[in-house]
């Protein structure tokens, strides 16, 4: 697949025009599950050993592995909680390099089409985008969060679903410059993963997918790795509330693949 100057295939439409009218959609039909109040201080340090470390956002982190969608009709308009993230003291003396590395591009982060996990289950790429404007794929208390630290550098999503069709997991990699940035976002959105969320792709034109509706149930997951967050929302693509063992292993399952080359490239093993 070739990219244009936003990562696009030529003459495609852009799928985060969606994403914009999806933040609006996420306020009128997500609850908001708050557990920090706003204003206050969380002091978070980021555990970094020798080599990329993942830190894992699944099952542990007492977030349900399904969870329904419900209406609401008024947003809290709270700010976002103020968080400071520091590194620890024994961080490795290769960091500084790691760093200086350009943040992960699209078609490196998904090489691949089609993806075959070591389950041996299968899946197909059916979109994949990506923007500088990292505010433009989330919900506005993520874009706020991140605002307190140095910003996102870039937003790189891609839909997949199985060999029936019937899933759709976008998973989608923050990058950031600073570690202590990505720590933030990976503790808050381990936390409260309804509020602080990246949004699903919405299949594009001619993919043969159904639109999920709206308040649908879905699948939350996501890694840490050494300067990015990736996160993983599952579906149904007719917002079936059944089944919920299976997407949780479909959505972990690419979590983990994209997830394991994200760390690959951070560690230096890619090309940059």
């Amino acid at each position: 697949m070739s990219f244009g100057d936003h990562g696009m295939p030529p003459h495609a439409a852009d799928p985060y025009a969606a994403w914009v009218a999806e933040q609006e959609r996420i306020r009128g039909r997500r609850r908001t599950r708050r557990a920090v109040a706003a204003g206050t201080g969380v002091v978070l340090v980021a555990a970094i050993a020798a080599g990329a470390v993942l830190y894992a956002g699944g099952g542990d982190d007492g977030a349900p592995a399904a969870t329904p969608l419900t209406t609401t009709t008024e947003d809290s308009g709270a700010p976002a909680p103020s968080v400071t993230a520091s590194l620890p003291s024994d961080a490795p003396a290769a960091l500084p390099s790691l760093l200086a590395r350009p943040v992960i591009r699209p078609e490196q982060a998904f090489p691949q089409q089609n993806v075959r996990l070591a389950d041996g289950s299968r899946f197909h790429r059916v979109d994949l985008a990506t923007t500088t404007d990292c505010a433009r794929g989330m919900s506005p208390e993520l874009a706020a969060l991140i605002e307190q630290g140095e910003g996102c550098v870039r937003l790189t999503a891609a839909l997949f679903t199985d060999t029936e069709q019937r899933s759709q997991v976008t998973v989608s990699v923050l990058g950031f410059r600073r570690v202590e940035d990505a720590s933030a976002v990976f503790a808050m959105a381990s936390t409260d993963p309804v509020t602080y969320q990246v949004v699903s792709l919405d299949p594009p034109p001619g993919a043969g997918l159904p639109t999920v509706p709206p308040g649908s149930a879905g699948v939350f997951r996501r890694l840490m790795t050494v300067r990015s967050v990736v996160f993983a929302n599952g579906q149904w693509g007719d917002g079936a509330e059944t089944g919920e063992a299976e997407l949780t292993g479909q959505t972990e399952g690419l979590l983990r693949h994209v997830s394991d080359t994200v760390a690959a490239y951070e560690q230096g093993e890619g090309t940059s």
